[in-house]
């Protein structure tokens, strides 16, 4: 297991467009699917009206909501890949322009049509990659 540099695991997770959100609901934690698109180092997700992620706006002076949103690709066969994991403030996008951007990237896989979008401003990025184990020499035959 080789840890991932910031850099690293960002793009890890740009290149998937499926990853989950953690966040709290009535004092629990929960978790939700979602379809996700990196811009810079934020993440945005589609959101809809009604919905649990649309509880988690704030008031405009405050950094945001604090969540997880996690991805991975691990092969279930040679159980070789990478998950990464940030950490950070969920916000509602407010500009009315980046909306429909992330509404043209962003197409929800299922559900009632999405009416925003959330984007999700990294303080804490973790990430691994399950590596293969390098062979070992074959010893060498004794004399």
């Amino acid at each position: 297991m080789r840890e991932l540099d910031r850099a690293e695991a960002l793009g890890l997770l740009a290149s998937v467009s499926l990853g989950r959100i953690v966040f709290t609901r009535h004092a629990l934690p929960a978790v939700r699917p979602v379809n996700h698109f990196v811009d810079g180092e934020d993440i945005i997700v589609r959101i809809h009206e009604g919905g649990a992620l649309g509880s988690l706006a704030a008031p405009a002076e405050d950094p945001g909501v604090v969540v997880a949103y996690e991805a991975d690709v691990i092969d279930p066969d040679t159980h070789l890949g990478w998950s990464v994991v940030v950490t950070g403030y969920a916000r509602p996008v407010a500009h009315a322009d980046d909306a429909d951007r992330y509404a043209d990237v962003l197409r929800p896989w299922a559900g009632p049509p999405t009416t925003g979008a959330l984007r999700i401003r990294p303080d804490l990025v973790t990430g691994f990659r399950l590596e293969a184990r390098a062979s070992r020499p074959a010893p060498a035959p004794r004399a």
